[in-house]
């Protein structure tokens, strides 16, 4: 019972590592950073000072940060209590957790044997969580379950530096509503309102520079210099400007 507890737990703490890097993308952070910052919280490892304020200067990210710190802890714990039952010697988890080998196998042998059982399902669950297109899935449905529940609130319009000027960088998701949605860059004019589009996020893939013909699909989520004000008007949708 202690292997079988043991392997629910690396399970769960597995998706529960991917929902809190979906939950850090939606207030924001970049992929690959939203999912260091979910594993970095729920492992308890440090961050570096531009990380953590990251973190600290958003209520939200500071929410989602402290659950994944919270459950980490709580799956450590059973992560170290469960294995050791599993090779303890005269557990009563030992003799259950394999019962078609206690005839065969000396129960002495059991928890090398339970051992090697938990090192191929970790193997066998990191292959699986490592897969591209597993991960893809998983991550697709973990957004739509966190979006359901309203668990956060996705940000459409991030200010991630502001300059002088009215000028800064910011960071836009483009709805059904948006002005530019299905048009190519150069159809958009951002130009001549002295927008820059730096990269365009669409899913998992980061499109830096993007070309005159790239065409803005919905979700996108555009990186753009420029003033501010410009920005909310030609990219954010009418309704959010209300």
């Amino acid at each position: 019972m202690n292997l079988i507890l043991f392997i629910i737990v690396i399970l769960i703490s597995f998706i529960i590592v991917r929902i809190g890097a979906v939950a850090f993308q939606l207030t924001g952070l970049e992929w690959s950073l939203a999912e260091f910052q979910s594993l970095s919280c729920f492992s308890g490892t440090g961050f570096t000072t531009k990380e953590s304020e990251l973190i600290v200067s958003n209520p939200q990210r500071r929410k989602i940060a402290s659950m994944l710190i919270v459950f980490g802890n709580a799956g450590l714990v059973t992560m170290i209590a469960t294995f050791a039952n599993s090779l303890r010697p005269g557990a009563a988890g030992t003799k259950v957790s394999l019962p078609f080998l206690k005839n065969i196998i000396p129960a002495e042998h059991l928890p090398w044997v339970n051992l090697a059982v938990i090192i191929l399902l970790l193997l066998i669950i990191y292959k699986l969580f490592t897969n591209r297109s597993f991960t893809r899935h998983l991550t697709g449905l973990l957004r739509k379950f966190v979006l359901k529940q309203e668990m956060i609130k996705p940000v459409t319009f991030e200010e991630l530096l502001i300059a002088t000027g009215g000028y800064g960088v910011s960071r836009i998701t483009i709805r059904e509503d948006s002005p530019i949605l299905a048009k190519t860059l150069i159809e958009s004019k951002l130009r001549s309102y002295d927008i820059t589009v730096l990269a365009v996020v669409r899913g998992h893939e980061t499109i830096p520079n993007p070309s005159p013909n790239t065409i803005f699909s919905l979700d996108d989520e555009l990186i753009c210099f420029g003033r501010l004000e410009n920005i909310q008007e030609k990219i954010c949708s009418p309704a959010k400007l209300q």
